[in-house]
């Protein structure tokens, strides 16, 4: 069941990778880790599809939900980094019709940090138009903040991606997706996508819903509770179901919730942003890392009602996983994948999986593989 191999030493990551099948029924799973550069854990398990069997192979790829918001921020701090994008700049200065409904004054930094006020798309939408980018960042660019940027900070769950999306396709002229491709994982050797090129399908795991309806158990508090607003929006559409299944959700590009890759990818990129980075290449420079994960944002966050804290599109520390080293960088996804970098450490880290779950305290089957990784580490 469990294939792949780890490092001398790291013996005890591979324990806790067969003890989340054989104690927490994984599903479908791939566990990667890289140390000072080189890999020392690779490992993948399980079924990309548990109703066929269908075996996860070792070039399995599956969506990653919000870990793609910090593959994200590596594009957009790599802009940064270029002199493309100021985070001290306003959003209006690079997109001209974002400064309606008194957005004028909302910086880069503020939209990088969830400080917006722009957590939700206003107006009615069909799937199609919410898939289909130029619908939803006009009406993004028309709408109003639901709170006066900068006075606190809430997760922009999907508009995340909109917004920090629409600036590089501004100060580039290229879709996340194809810089993304052009300039980071083409060039380090990154197994990672937001659009997925339709011949790289037969390669995804299918996902399986959690037991659980969020959707519907959020939609019990109305128009009341922020977090149901922002759920299922643009135009109640989304939620953790078998639409994520499909082509048409591959094919787009949500750089907040649809990338699409492998624990190795992940892992590798985080890599390549810290020490020597990969290969001799680092994507990010040291100077631009201590910026992009100055904290920016701390405390109760408006939208998910609990303690979040964020860099410049990073999620930083213990605040995504309560066994991350605490100079970590990185995101975590809805239903578990979880992927991080670690400076002290030179650590890259990524976890994915099939099977989505949610559970308030955290996820114990990647939670067991990092404490076993720093177990190995000493």
């Amino acid at each position: 069941m469990i294939d792949g191999w780890v490092a001398d030493g790291f013996e005890g990551v591979r324990d806790a990778f067969a003890r989340n099948f054989a104690e927490r029924a994984e599903v479908g799973a791939a566990v990667s880790a890289y140390v000072d550069g080189a890999a020392v854990v690779d490992l993948w398990g399980g079924v990309a599809d548990r109703d066929s069997g269908r075996p996860w192979e070792q070039d399995a790829v599956v969506p990653v939900f919000s870990s793609t918001k910090g593959v994200t921020a590596v594009c957009a701090n790599l802009a940064i980094e270029r002199g493309l994008l100021d985070p001290d700049a306003t959003v209006a200065s690079y997109w001209p019709e974002f400064a309606a409904a008194g957005k004028d004054a909302i910086s880069v930094r503020q939209v990088m940090s969830h400080q917006a006020g722009l957590p939700l798309v206003e107006g009615e939408f069909s799937l199609d138009d919410a898939l289909a980018w130029k619908p939803i960042v006009d009406a993004i660019a028309a709408q109003a903040p639901l709170w006066p940027p900068g006075t606190q900070h809430g997760y922009h769950m999907r508009t995340y991606g909109w917004l920090v999306g629409e600036l590089i396709r501004r100060v580039t002229g290229r879709t996340i997706g194809r810089f993304l491709q052009e300039e980071i994982a083409g060039p380090v050797g990154v197994d990672f996508w937001i659009g997925l090129p339709e011949e790289l399908e037969p390669r995804v795991a299918r996902l399986v819903p959690p037991v659980n309806d969020l959707g519907a158990a959020l939609a019990q508090f109305g128009e009341s509770l922020l977090l149901a607003r922002v759920f299922s929006n643009p135009g109640g559409h989304f939620n953790y179901d078998d639409m994520w299944n499909t082509r048409q959700l591959h094919a787009c590009e949500l750089p907040s919730s649809n990338g699409i890759g492998d624990a190795r990818g992940l892992a590798r990129l985080y890599a390549s942003l810290v020490g020597d980075g990969v290969d001799g290449r680092r994507v990010l420079q040291p100077e631009t890392i201590a910026a992009a994960t100055s904290e920016q944002v701390r405390g109760a966050d408006a939208v998910i009602m609990a303690e979040t804290v964020f860099g410049l599109g990073f999620m930083l520390g213990r605040s995504f996983g309560v066994a991350n080293p605490p100079n970590c960088f990185g995101h975590a996804g809805a239903g578990g994948s979880l992927s991080f970098a670690d400076p002290d450490r030179r650590v890259g880290f990524g976890y994915v999986m099939n099977d989505l779950r949610f559970d308030q305290t955290g996820d114990p089957r990647s939670e067991s593989l990092v404490r076993a990784l720093y177990d190995a580490l000493g």
